[in-house]
């Protein structure tokens, strides 16, 4: 897909950044510095994760909430809270999991298990051939 805004796009542009931090910043300091470089590395390959992954863990979560006749996390939260989903809790688990699984895979994909990463690999091969 082609950005409106033109090369480099916003993902491109954190990546720059990131590398930069990684490969320039970071060997050439140390003590608080360094600690600070790797905090700002890290939240740009957070940031280039997002803008890959984003869109398709929106749809996907529209599709758990829609699955489960709910509009939006707060319809979901209030089923939860009054009741109205004991009976589908299987299915609310799968779904609440699935959703804390998209959330690791951008913010920090070395917490998820080792099954979750393997898919997250799969996940990323995929979103490589979107592109």
């Amino acid at each position: 897909m082609t950005s409106p805004h033109g090369v480099p796009t916003t993902g491109e542009l954190a990546g720059a950044v990131r590398e930069f931090l990684e490969r320039d910043v970071m060997p050439a300091v140390d003590g608080r510095l360094a600690f600070l470089a790797r905090v700002a590395a890290n939240v740009m390959a957070q940031i280039e994760r997002e803008l890959d992954l984003g869109p398709q863990h929106a749809r996907t979560h529209a599709e758990r909430l829609a699955r489960l006749e709910v509009g939006d996390d707060g319809d979901l939260c209030r089923a939860i809270r009054d009741g109205s989903l004991d009976h589908r809790m299987d299915e609310v688990v799968a779904a609440t999991r699935a959703s804390v699984v998209d959330k690791l895979r951008v913010a920090n994909p070395r917490y998820l298990r080792e099954e979750d990463q393997i898919s997250n690999q799969r996940l990323d091969q995929a979103v490589h051939t979107w592109k």
